[in-house]
């Protein structure tokens, strides 16, 4: 064979092969349903706090989580859940302020600092809410990982029953909102047990 022909082969087949790394590129790799579930599931409860949870170490007075309110500081001055601090995400009760990233970027870099080890959980509105999602994914851009509170404050205060185990619904909500610029303590004495069922499958 011809040098000329050797180089016309080779040539040939270099630019098949990075043909073929580009299609190969291009191609979506397909996940089973079995692995998108398991990543699911993963996601929850790396993302998810529940709200008994929650509850339960408000209860218990554990300071392990630090609980951020998103809703503008009106909103939040006028009630929210006890502990939570604010960093509003709303401007006012109408209008976002999605677009003020590094003053939200700072405020969640200063509670880092100041809380280090502890959980940032986040909540706004209502379960369907996207402004929790919204700010998480914001962070998680500059290096913070925040998780979700697995309801908003709209459940927390006037749904109380539907996200309460039976056991719970005659605990006095109130002892768990505060209102006014400070976060708020739960009150001193008994407040009944958060959650009833205890275990790796507890609340």
């Amino acid at each position: 064979m011809k040098r000329k022909e050797i180089g016309v082969y080779v040539t040939i087949a270099l630019v098949a092969g990075m043909f073929g790394g580009i299609a190969g590129a291009n191609i979506p790799f397909q996940k089973s349903n079995e692995a998108l579930i398991e990543d699911f599931y993963r996601t929850e409860i790396a993302t998810v706090v529940s709200p008994h949870s929650l509850r339960k170490k408000l209860t218990k007075g554990e300071s392990n989580i630090v609980l951020v309110d998103l809703r503008s500081q009106e909103e939040y001055e006028t009630a929210h859940i006890i502990t939570a601090v604010n960093v509003p995400a709303y401007k006012n009760p109408n209008e976002s302020a999605y677009s003020d990233v590094e003053r939200i970027v700072n405020s969640f870099t200063e509670l880092r600092a100041e809380n280090p080890g502890k959980d940032i959980v986040v909540y706004c509105y209502s379960t369907p809410c996207m402004t929790g999602r919204t700010i998480g994914k914001m962070l998680t851009e500059h290096g913070i990982y925040v998780k979700h509170l697995g309801i908003g404050w709209n459940e927390w205060k006037y749904d109380w029953d539907m996200w309460n185990h039976d056991g719970e619904t005659k605990v006095n909500a109130v002892e768990y909102i505060s209102s006014g610029a400070e976060p708020g303590t739960l009150p001193e004495g008994e407040h009944g047990e958060a959650c009833p069922i205890g275990g790796e499958f507890g609340c």
